[in-house]
């Protein structure tokens, strides 16, 4: 207990700072609780007029720092004179904005507001809602403020405060460059308020906000208010992952865990772990960990949930949900579900009853109402609030996530469990970077209401606990900018403040700032490769010849052998569409490869021209669904006919077991003579590889007897000089990069009639600088060259939607298309991209990205007022039908170009007309219900 003298001490301390500080007291007493060291040193600073970056951990409270932005706006200037006639007028407010990266989280911010200040105080203003705009407080994603900045929007009269909550957002490589935009466009009278995860370097950053903001206090804390304990699960054993806090910061691994795991590897070595399931025959162990549905179980006796357990697959998370069902769970008390069907039922009643059917709305709320959910980008954004608001009031228990999860959502939960520590980012398998693991178990831990938090990594055979521990302890996860010249930047650009003035602002930016330190760097590691290849050059040295000439024709022969390989794998999947557009309801066909791997009946055989042939087939497994030609590596070949009844329902349980045993009852081996089915084709007889082969064997070098290990030292010498000419690109390209590449594209848009000889902004110019699109010259064009009159309201969405969607997957073949003029207007914009890319190209600029066709078949359909089912099933997916949620995001960004389209100037009356029946049409069903929540 503190003495009295310390007790007057301490209040003396207190006393001095509400004097010094009197905003910051006021917000204090209004908050209910102590405010923690970082935040009070935030607070202070902004109360001092200083602009603040905050770098905390998730959940530690940055948001208050930001909150208090908001107090400071709305308490209005303390030191303004009041005018005599009147000593009771309050002094005049200011304005603060609150940007965020993402609408949900603009909606969750504004409801907090409002709850707070009320909803004359409090605005929203995102791509979906607009309300109370002028409002001295307005919550906005961080893409709207840049719009009005540069469109020199009134609103932003009075504007005081900018609050930019997870600035960390500005690495993103597809909308980062958004925020820098923003923090050096925004007036100088204006104080900025950043907030961003832990990164490692914030010195950094801060230095570069110093250099374009003025002052800026450094406030970083990488102190957790909610301790968090790190477990590894390893079958059915639970293991701490540090024994202790010292051998955590020393990244000393549990001993016991790690004689656990290297005693149980050894087993699967020796085959002592192999699963008697299916593959159990195959060559080498076989690992199974512990059950989704046990994993829960276990978290549930061990009192750890909620908690959100990352799958970092769509799929994954929805079959986690269905084997949790299968194996019985139900984590939630009679009260409880009736709670959970009471706020599902309110939340969907705008929804219709056939669209909730195909959506697999009965299936999902079982599961909520056993307090199991998935939650992925797939799911309709209604039932991914409804996943989210019944997660943050502890009625379900379990969620099942991807990464997508843990960006800024606010569903905080007691423990968290990662499946595995590699995910698919859209171009390959990569590991979790220490920064990811952070974000993602820095969700376990409830302030206020766990005493700790729990993280816990499902151990593989993979899975090395040092490396968990690396990532549980590192802290180099650096900042880096993502930013880069975009024609619609450079319009705006160039007509706010002139074109000179305009390259002096690009290389004021973080990503200029942070290139121009890592040149030395880079210059050092050319050095120290060029010395390395000379030594790799003399070891690959043969007395029988020259080995460089030698290599060349290898290298020349590899690569021909895999061109090869592609045209077959191409010629391959020709014939195995052909042969699934010649299939009727009855065939009985083999599936050869896949999880649907057996013998099939054709149920439908879906060849509607939309796309690839996917027809509806059942398995003798009984499962029923559609097959693609991706599942097929020889064409689809009929092996017997049997009758299927006319009315047959591929949902009853009961007539596909019927059915499937009809197929079994036909005799045929379901894997059949032959696996895999490969043709080798005529490979070895190409003229070209024949040749190349020919003078391979009359060199000189072809006889060394050493030949082998001098290609091994070529090989690492031909890897180093092409990763040496990529860092030497880098240095030459760094130094004044931006400006060279504003420069380019201020000369392609000057040729293309975007911007006049003299530096002026054309009529042309400022439509281009109200589109907002990441194919914005592309849209530009098109409305220019009239691609899209005379056009229908279903056509226009069809084809405006080929310049804004991009498929999640490579897929080989060209979507198709409507007949008539969809098909003539896209090809009309597809020659305008070819023109574009070319112009790119020889001005050395990075590509437009190329028309992507894969969603007009179902915007269309949906703009026709087809069914929900069809339009689902009409989309050029490598999986089957279009996840609904994925539809949604998709016709949401349709509908924003064409509301753009109804809105410019360069549109034509008709086609801006048209543009707003297209939107009237798409903003139905699922897609009205998500404009008015």
């Amino acid at each position: 207990m503190s003495s009295p003298a310390e007790r007057y001490a301490a209040a003396r301390r207190k006393a001095a700072q509400a004097a010094q500080f009197p905003a910051l007291d006021e917000f204090a007493l209004e908050l209910g609780f102590d405010l923690d060291d970082f935040q009070r040193e935030a607070c202070q600073s902004l109360e001092r007029g200083s602009g603040v970056l905050v770098c905390a951990p998730t959940g530690a409270g940055k948001t208050v720092v930001g909150e208090f932005a908001v107090h400071l706006a709305l308490r209005g200037r303390p030191n303004d004179p009041v005018p005599a006639a009147d000593a009771t007028t309050p002094p005049a407010r200011r304005k603060c904005f609150y940007t965020t990266p993402i609408k949900a989280l603009s909606n969750q911010k504004y409801h907090d507001l409002v709850a707070r200040y009320g909803a004359e105080q409090v605005g929203l203003l995102t791509g979906d809602n607009a309300i109370n705009g002028d409002a001295p407080v307005v919550v906005m994603t961080t893409e709207v403020l840049r719009n009005m900045l540069y469109a020199g929007s009134s609103t932003l009269q009075g504007l005081a405060y900018v609050v930019m909550d997870e600035v960390h957002y500005l690495a993103d490589r597809f909308r980062g460059g958004v925020w820098e935009e923003v923090i050096i466009h925004l007036p100088a009278s204006v104080t900025l308020i950043s907030l961003s995860a832990t990164v490692s370097n914030a010195e950094e950053f801060a230095d570069w906000l110093v250099t374009v903001r003025g002052e800026t206090a450094v406030v970083v804390s990488e102190h957790r208010p909610v301790p968090l304990w790190q477990h590894m699960l390893v079958n059915k054993r639970m293991f701490d992952l540090f024994h202790d806090a010292d051998a955590a910061r020393k990244h000393d691994v549990h001993p016991e865990l790690l004689r656990y795991t290297r005693e149980t590897a050894r087993r699967l070595e020796l085959g002592e772990g192999r699963s008697a399931g299916p593959g159990a025959g195959r060559r080498g162990p076989r690992w199974r960990g512990p059950l989704r549905p046990d994993i829960v179980d276990r978290l549930d006796r061990e009192g750890l949930l909620p908690a959100i357990l990352f799958i970092f697959s769509r799929a994954g998370c929805a079959a986690a949900v269905q084997q949790c069902l299968a194996a019985g769970l139900r984590l939630t008390s009679a009260e409880e579900r009736a709670e959970i069907r009471r706020v599902v039922e309110s939340r969907v009643t705008a929804i219709p009853g056939e669209d909730l059917s195909v959506l697999g709305y009965w299936e999902w709320l079982d599961g909520l109402e056993r307090g199991l959910a998935a939650h992925h980008a797939g799911m309709l954004p209604v039932f991914k609030e409804i996943v989210e608001e019944l997660f943050v009031r502890g009625l379900v228990k379990a969620v099942f996530a991807t990464e997508t999860l843990a960006l800024g959502i606010n569903m905080p939960a007691r423990c968290v469990v990662l499946e595995r520590l590699v995910k698919y980012n859209g171009e390959a398998h990569v590991d979790l970077t220490p920064g990811e693991y952070t974000q993602l178990t820095g969700r376990a831990g409830r302030r206020g209401i766990d005493v700790e938090g729990h993280a816990v990594v499902v151990w593989s055979p993979e899975t090395d606990p040092r490396h968990v521990a690396g990532l549980a302890s590192t802290r180099t996860y650096p900042l880096r900018s993502s930013f880069r010249p975009s024609y619609n930047m450079a319009v705006n650009l160039v007509g706010t403040v002139g074109a000179e003035p305009a390259r002096a602002l690009l290389e004021s930016s973080f990503a200029q700032f942070q290139a121009d330190r890592s040149v030395v760097g880079l210059a050092r590691q050319v050095q120290r490769n060029t010395e390395t290849i000379e030594a790799y050059g003399t070891e690959a040295a043969c007395h029988h010849g020259d080995f460089d000439e030698y290599f060349a024709l290898r290298v020349a022969i590899a690569d021909r052998e895999k061109a090869i390989a592609r045209q077959g794998q191409t010629q391959r999947k020709a014939a195995a569409v052909a042969s699934l557009e010649r299939l009727r309801v009855g065939d009985v066909i083999r599936v050869p490869s896949g999880r649907r791997a057996g013998l099939a009946v054709v149920l439908d055989p879906a060849t509607g021209g939309f796309g690839e042939p996917r027809p509806l087939v059942l398995t003798q497994d009984r499962w029923a669904g559609r097959v693609s030609p991706g599942d097929f590596t020889t064409p689809a070949e009929v092996l017997a006919r049997i009758r299927v009844p006319k009315h047959f329902n591929h949902r009853s349980p009961g007539a596909r077991r019927d059915l499937a045993a009809e197929v079994s009852g036909t005799g045929l081996d379901r894997h059949g003579g032959r696996r895999g089915g490969r043709s080798r084709q005529v490979s070895g007889e190409d003229h070209q590889i024949t040749q190349l082969r020919t003078e391979l064997r009359h060199h000189p070098c072809h006889a060394c007897p050493e030949r082998e290990e001098h290609a091994r030292w070529a090989e690492r010498r031909r890897r180093l000089e092409r990763d040496t000419e990529e860092l030497r690109e880098r240095v030459s390209g760094r130094t004044g990069s931006l400006a060279r590449t504003f420069d380019r594209i201020v000369a392609l848009l000057t040729d293309r009639g975007y911007l006049a000889r003299d530096g002026a902004v054309t009529d042309a110019g400022r439509m281009l600088g109200r589109i907002w699109t990441e194919a914005d010259l592309l849209v530009a064009e098109c409305l220019r060259r009239g691609v899209w009159n005379g056009l229908s309201p279903a056509e226009l969405a069809a084809a405006v939607s080929v310049v804004v969607f991009e498929a999640r997957r490579d897929v080989d073949e060209r979507a198709s298309l409507p007949r008539g003029p969809v098909a003539d207007a896209v090809d009309e914009t597809l020659k305008l991209w070819g023109e574009i890319e070319a112009d790119e190209a020889a001005r050395g600029l990075t590509a437009t990205r190329e028309p992507d066709l894969g969603f007009a078949w179902p915007v269309y359909r949906w703009a026709r007022g087809e069914a929900l089912a069809k339009v689902l099933g009409s989309g050029h997916e490598i999986d089957g039908e279009m996840p609904a949620g994925d539809f949604v995001r998709w016709a949401r960004q349709v509908v924003d170009l064409l509301g753009q389209i109804a809105d410019s100037g360069g549109a034509t009356t008709e086609l801006r007309s048209t543009a707003r029946q297209a939107i009237a049409a798409v903003n139905r069903g699922v897609l009205a219900y998500h404009t008015s929540a």
